[in-house]
């Protein structure tokens, strides 16, 4: 009997192997799938990133370009006032000599001329007194 029941219990546990065999088989099949859906999705996310960078790097260098535009205009006006201050300056100058002139020139023929001076607010227009008006700007303001 011993000898009858050995070949059944080698039978189950042949059977035993057969199945954890199997089971370990389609483990290892779905282990397989679930890595190259995993290998996929990391693909996928990656080239995401890369169109993400590029888009970043040509958004940078527009900024940059519209950087530089505002920077050249920028100093193109800072020289442009710099020599609008200096023909300020000139002016001033020029009529307080002719004023200088017509004073002498009315004091020589017993004339009495009142000359205004130039009033300071005149020299420095940013300080003109005005009613304080908002600001409006849009973006197209700054299309380059």
């Amino acid at each position: 009997m011993a000898s009858a029941q050995q070949p059944a219990s080698s039978g189950s546990d042949g059977q035993r192997y057969a199945n954890y065999d199997e089971r370990k088989r389609k483990r290892m099949e779905s282990n397989r799938e679930s890595a190259r859906r995993s290998r996929m999705r990391k693909q996928q996310h990656l080239e995401e990133l890369m169109s993400e960078l590029t888009q970043l790097q040509n958004q940078n260098t527009i900024w940059s370009q519209r950087i530089d535009a505002v920077g050249k205009n920028y100093h193109t006006v800072e020289a442009e006032n710099n020599v609008l201050r200096a023909q300020i300056a000139e002016l001033t100058e020029r009529l307080d000599s002719l004023n200088s002139l017509t004073r002498f020139w009315a004091d020589a023929n017993g004339l009495a001329v009142d000359i205004p001076e130039i009033p300071d607010a005149l020299l420095e227009p940013w300080q003109l007194p005005c009613p304080i008006q908002p600001i409006t700007a849009s973006a197209d303001m700054l299309q380059f």
